[in-house]
């Protein structure tokens, strides 16, 4: 969608939510810094973006003066090519590649509160997003907090032979592998299950 379009759909919603949640935490996905901006202005507390600032140059500038923590995510060209960029020599060396080199420009514009997201399902075929997720412990060497984000995604529905509406169990059982390599926040659908599977990792762990 345009630009616009975001800040229509997007800011009333936000508005919303602060206003008549007072304590809620936020975040907003959006590779747009003007978005970003005018969101955190009413109110949200952290930035996701997808594009990791390759799709909007002022975002790294924006995000730093905003203050507030970054989402970066791994994905090469944008929403509409990424599928056709999912070829690689060594997918996990090229991705840590990728976020060292992130992590660096985000860190010279004085961005400090930083997170990585591998980005399943971001210019990755099934195959690739698996063998991402099997190494996934290697990015626990950029020494930042990690993300995943594999719920109800086609990568557990069609190894599955099921759909996104059947997927839940798939979910949960890649949230509990990911939190035992090292991931730190899970984005979920279904927030009962996930915290659920948080609470009895964290009883063994």
């Amino acid at each position: 969608m345009s630009e616009d379009d975001e800040f229509i759909r997007l800011v009333p919603i936000v508005k919303s939510l602060v206003e008549t949640f007072p304590n809620i935490i936020l975040s907003v996905d959006t590779f747009r810094a003007q978005v970003a901006k005018a969101s955190v202005e009413h109110g949200v507390a952290m930035v996701n973006d997808i594009a990791a600032g390759l799709l909007d140059d002022k975002m790294l500038e924006t995000v730093a003066h905003l203050k507030v923590p970054y989402i970066m995510m791994h994905m090469k060209g944008t929403p509409q090519t990424m599928q056709t960029l999912t070829q690689y020599n060594d997918i996990v060396k090229e991705m840590l590649f990728y976020f060292s080199e992130r992590i660096a420009k985000a860190r010279s514009f004085g961005i400090n509160d930083l997170i990585t997201d591998p980005g399943f399902g971001f210019a990755k075929t099934v195959e690739q997003n698996y063998e991402v997720f099997q190494k996934l412990d290697l990015f626990n060497l950029l020494e930042l907090p990690m993300l995943i984000g594999i719920s109800r995604k086609s990568m557990i529905y069609k190894t599955l032979n099921s759909n996104a509406e059947e997927a839940l169990n798939g979910t949960t059982v890649l949230n509990t592998i990911a939190l035992t390599k090292g991931a730190k926040i899970l984005r979920v659908h279904d927030v009962k299950e996930a915290m659920e599977c948080v609470t009895l990792f964290n009883k063994i762990y």
